[in-house]
């Protein structure tokens, strides 16, 4: 039996491998060059996920990942 230690997903449009057992947190930290998420949003198979559930809500495999950032300006 292989112990599968990457999953592959799409995030942002790109294919992309993740840790096994990621976190939708995991994914925002590993994307932002600081730890301050506002003005992030994140959508998990089409699904918006709200801030207070990133922690808890894995990545599965295959998953569509969009996370993106507010802009200034109008």
């Amino acid at each position: 039996m292989t112990d599968v230690t990457e999953v592959a997903v799409t995030l942002n449009g790109e294919p992309a491998r993740v840790a096994t057992g990621s976190t939708v947190a995991d994914l925002v930290r590993g994307l932002l060059d600081d730890d301050d998420p506002k003005g992030v949003a994140v959508a998990l198979d089409r699904c918006v996920i709200p801030r207070s559930e990133w922690d808890c809500t894995p990545v599965p495999p295959g998953a569509l990942v969009e996370v993106v950032g507010a802009a200034a300006g109008g």
